[in-house]
């Protein structure tokens, strides 16, 4: 059997967070789901984990608009962590500003900017894309 895909859920707000579980759990793959409400917890986790490759996660979805730290200063501080594993980072967002999206392509680890709320097709895609 192979590895839990573990997926790392990083949005405030509460609803998204729900539906998005609930698409995830659609997708017959092993998974593990971890959620932080801001950045600044998901970092902390990350920090704590740095030396486990198995804890870290394999997919984090990013939202960009949170309180404490958002996804940008996420994105900023994670750079700055001496991470070996390879993790694909999307950002969700409910914005359709030119300018975050122009500035989440620029950024090379940000794999892709997705409009909320995501399809499940391409939550789909994006699980069997790292299994």
């Amino acid at each position: 059997m192979n590895r839990p895909l573990n997926i790392c859920l990083i949005d405030d707000d509460d609803i998204h967070l729900y539906t998005l579980k609930r698409a995830l759990n659609e997708i017959e793959l092993p998974k593990i789901v971890t959620t932080f409400s801001d950045g600044e917890e998901a970092i902390n986790y990350i920090q704590d984990n740095i030396d486990n490759n198995d804890s870290l996660p394999d997919i984090i979805l990013l939202d960009i608009n949170m309180p404490i730290m958002d996804g940008f200063d996420f994105i900023e501080t994670y750079l700055k962590l001496h991470i070996d594993k390879k993790i694909s980072i999307y950002m969700l967002s409910s914005s359709v500003n030119p300018n975050d999206i122009k500035r989440a392509k620029e950024i090379s680890i940000i794999s892709d900017y997705i409009i909320k709320p995501i399809k499940d097709e391409t939550l789909e895609q994006i699980l069997h894309s790292k299994h």
